[in-house]
């Protein structure tokens, strides 16, 4: 009896030991519960994005452009050009020289005038690898001597093919081999937003490039040239990145650097650049004839205005003046007379001055173009001959 008594005396004993033990484990040391392996958790860095290519890029959006434009930037760059001009002037020294006193005891020794000559820097843009180069006429005008540098540091001295003072446009031509040339692109197509990069050499810095956006399209009426139909860009534009080529954002020239709208003399966000549409017609026809043929009528046209309109009893805007006719021209041989009001050539309807000249200097000499318009308050019709505009016409049609 003392035996089992003592048995379960130790097992009662045994059993609160291990039951206190457990009540220990539970709620101090649970973790002694856990698996006795040890788990490590590793972040993992996420996958990086998969990289697009330019390629994939452009074909999805032909006017984005990726992170950086060096790609395209590296196309067009090589074929941009420096353009350096040197003239020959003559200066008076001073008048005193030429007073008659002076020459009485020094004859003429002393020379009145010296010569000296005047350089200036300018853009460019290789277009054929045959070396015809695009610039403004400003650029070259009045040069006796014209020289192209190239990025990859050659030079040539390069030969005027013809200019047009209208469009300010001058067509250059070098001769050297393995000439890179630009991808001439499509202006007509252009967006506001697009992205426009300038390649140039301002101040004579060396080739630059400066990126902006098409901050408008069409832009005329700025007295800048006679026919004016510009391209508007923030990129940057300074003296010197005149003839220098605008290009989108694969490369291609969509437009010449033409000039600035600036209060200091430096970029102010406005530059405008000829399109290239316009200067591939102006190319063509310098390099086939020497000159550009347009059309002309011996007009001289002015905007209708309303106070025009209530003086002549017309009830609305629409249509120009015509303020001159030339004696035997071809307005004058069909029969249009000063105070004509023209309204429509061909059935297309003019809105402006600007835009008459634009449609007449668009056909070729010798065609039949039919005007419609308004004369002392009736209505007529006429067929005028397209005739060929004179080089130097006073007439601004």
């Amino acid at each position: 009896m003392a035996i089992r008594k003592s048995l379960s005396l130790l097992l009662q004993a045994i059993t609160a030991g291990l039951a206190a033990a457990f009540l220990y484990i539970l709620v101090v040391q649970p973790s002694l519960l856990n698996n006795s392996h040890h788990v490590v958790e590793i972040k993992e860095s996420p996958a990086p994005p998969a990289k697009s290519t330019p390629v994939a890029l452009s074909a999805a959006c032909p006017t984005c452009g990726p992170v950086s434009y060096a790609d395209a930037v590296s196309r067009a760059m090589p074929a941009v050009v420096n353009v350096q001009t040197a003239k020959v002037i003559t200066r008076r020294i001073h008048p005193l020289l030429d007073d008659p006193v002076f020459r009485q005891f020094f004859g003429n020794q002393f020379s009145g005038t010296r010569k000296e000559i005047k350089t200036s820097l300018g853009s460019g843009v290789i277009v054929s690898p045959q070396g015809y180069i695009l610039t403004n006429n400003h650029v070259i005008s009045g040069a006796d001597e014209i020289q192209v540098v190239l990025a990859d540091g050659r030079s040539a001295r390069a030969a005027v093919v013809g200019v047009d003072a209208d469009t300010d446009l001058a067509i250059l031509r070098i001769s050297l081999d393995n000439l890179p040339s630009i991808v001439i692109g499509d202006s007509n197509s252009l967006r506001v937003g697009d992205i426009a990069m300038a390649i140039g050499n301002p101040f004579g810095v060396g080739q630059t490039v400066t990126q902006g956006i098409i901050s408008a399209k069409g832009r005329d009426h700025l007295g800048i040239n006679t026919y004016e139909d510009f391209i508007q860009t923030d990129a940057a534009i300074n003296p010197g990145n005149s003839g220098g080529a605008l290009i989108n954002a694969r490369g291609e020239l969509i437009g010449i650097n033409s000039a600035i709208f600036s209060r200091s003399g430096g970029s102010q966000g406005i530059g405008f650049a000829i399109p290239v549409s316009m200067a591939k017609g102006v190319m063509k026809q310098i390099i086939e004839h020497g000159h550009v043929v347009r059309g002309w009528l011996g007009i001289e046209a002015e905007d209708l205005t309303a106070d025009l309109a209530r003086s002549l009893n017309i009830k609305n805007t629409g249509g120009v003046l015509i303020s001159g006719v030339l004696r035997g021209g071809p307005a004058d041989n069909a029969g249009i007379e000063p105070g004509d009001v023209v309204l429509d050539i061909n059935n297309q309807p003019v809105t402006d001055a600007r835009q008459a000249m634009k449609v007449i200097s668009e056909e070729h000499p010798d065609t039949l173009i039919e005007l419609t318009g308004a004369r002392q308050g009736r209505q007529f019709t006429v067929k005028a001959r397209v005739s060929q505009r004179p080089a130097q016409a006073v007439t601004n049609d």
